[in-house]
């Protein structure tokens, strides 16, 4: 069985707006060792709305996560708890509000070999191994809906002018889609990359690969959001990404 170190971090820039309404967390949980869970959420619905939005987001993953023990229930299920109890909390603030708050959710939880990720929204997870993209989620947005459809010319006309509009995400006035997909054989050099649009928008999957496999979490971090700023134009989203990598152990000798 392969034996690897998880090294991980977090990082967020308000690119080119006046509020930052991303949020993005690594929790590990004392009940259960050894699990890490990263979560990825972009808030939207005016600027306290999709901020407040987020926040729910990230702090029913924590209470939930470090609440959790090896001995309850599967990672699966927390997942998907974890979307349901923030998609209602999100509902109820938004009919005490009137406001239409809502996040997009990308939370991927390792322990050990195995890895599982949820998303709903247009924030990404990548999953690549040996330099090469093994899955990417695909965005819960009007344009990739007709893509999938095999509207392809309407789904290009609908990803310049209707690029934002989501069909699933929590807080929206119906159910949330919430994808679910997981990995048993977790190796050394794989490597994951949560990210809101405001980051990924810059990339194609090749160039991410090359970033995240040639660097460590905290170096590929400081590139990504560096060229994503210069690509950007003065005229930024909200950017914030997540990275988990699969590294070697520390040599038992020192050498």
């Amino acid at each position: 069985m392969s034996s690897f170190k998880v090294s991980a971090c977090v990082a967020t820039h308000i690119g080119d707006r006046h509020d930052q309404q991303d949020r993005v967390a690594i929790v590990t949980s004392p009940r259960n060792p050894g699990a890490l869970l990263a979560v990825v959420a972009d808030g939207m619905g005016g600027r306290t709305g999709g901020r407040q939005a987020a926040d729910q987001v990230i702090s029913t993953a924590e209470n939930l996560f470090r609440d959790m023990s090896d001995r309850d229930s599967t990672f699966r299920d927390l997942l998907l708890h974890l979307a349901a109890e923030a998609h209602t909390v999100i509902r109820l603030t938004a009919i005490a509000s009137e406001k239409e708050p809502h996040s997009t959710l990308c939370a991927l939880i390792i322990k050990k070999r195995y890895a599982i990720w949820a998303h709903a929204g247009d924030s990404r997870l990548y999953f690549f191994r040996n330099g090469q993209l093994v899955h990417r989620t695909e965005d819960h947005t009007y344009a990739q809906q007709l893509r999938e459809e095999g509207r392809h010319e309407d789904a290009e006309l609908a990803s310049q002018r209707y690029k934002n509009i989501l069909v699933s995400a929590l807080g929206i006035n119906k159910k949330p889609k919430v994808e679910i997909g997981e990995d048993h054989i977790l190796t050394v050099g794989d490597v994951f990359l949560l990210a809101s649009d405001g980051l990924w928008a810059y990339f194609d999957d090749s160039e991410l690969a090359d970033i995240l496999t040639a660097m460590g979490p905290r170096d590929a971090s400081e590139e990504l959001i560096a060229l994503a700023r210069e690509r950007a134009e003065g005229r930024g989203d909200n950017l914030s990404l997540a990275i988990v990598k699969l590294e070697p152990p520390a040599s038992q000798d020192g050498a």
